[in-house]
């Protein structure tokens, strides 16, 4: 049997109609190739406190450790990496403990610790650190701050703090892409 070599070059003249080409536009794309990468993370965001910060209300404060990431697609996932170090109370009530949030502007995502520290003593008492993850969908394209709440848990009027002696407490965001 003969083989034909064909020109590929100057072949094909002209245009296909659009309705002999499977996913012609992007409205008719139904899905997308498997070469396109999901789960890579596209941006990293990092800060740190080295500061005690201390609380003496069953109030959420502000501990000072905070982040801004702004997603580049709204269908990102955010995972949240948050490490507190010296956390401790004080001699205090016996049901003290370090009560430990994170927030995503105003709304509160997750409780990192609810009684770290707890001891049912009133002596003082150091556990180190509290250290959580939490992967986040904002569904969003704007800048979003992430950041830690501290409180005293049961009883206000007495003494809890993070960054005992000044440790390094970290924030780490990251966006991972995750294509629908």
């Amino acid at each position: 049997m003969a083989l034909s070599k064909i020109d590929a070059v100057n072949f094909l003249t002209g245009t296909i109609p659009s309705g002999n080409v499977a996913n012609a536009t992007l409205n008719a794309v139904t899905a997308l190739p498997g070469a396109i990468a999901t789960g890579k993370v596209i941006q990293v965001v990092s800060a740190t406190l080295g500061s005690q910060v201390n609380s003496t209300t069953s109030s959420d404060a502000d501990t000072g450790l905070n982040a801004n990431i702004t997603p580049s697609s709204t269908s990102s996932k955010i995972l949240i990496q948050v490490s507190h170090s010296g956390v401790l109370k004080y001699t205090g009530a016996s049901t003290l403990g370090v009560k430990l949030k994170l927030f995503r502007d105003s709304t509160e995502l997750d409780v990192l610790s609810a009684e770290a520290a707890w001891n049912n003593t009133s002596n003082f008492q150091d556990v180190g650190s509290v250290s959580n993850d939490y992967l986040d969908s904002p569904s969003t394209t704007s800048q979003i701050n992430y950041k830690t709440t501290i409180a005293c848990a049961n009883v206000t009027g007495t003494n809890v703090a993070i960054g005992s002696g000044s440790s390094l407490s970290t924030i780490i965001l990251m966006e991972i892409a995750v294509w629908l």
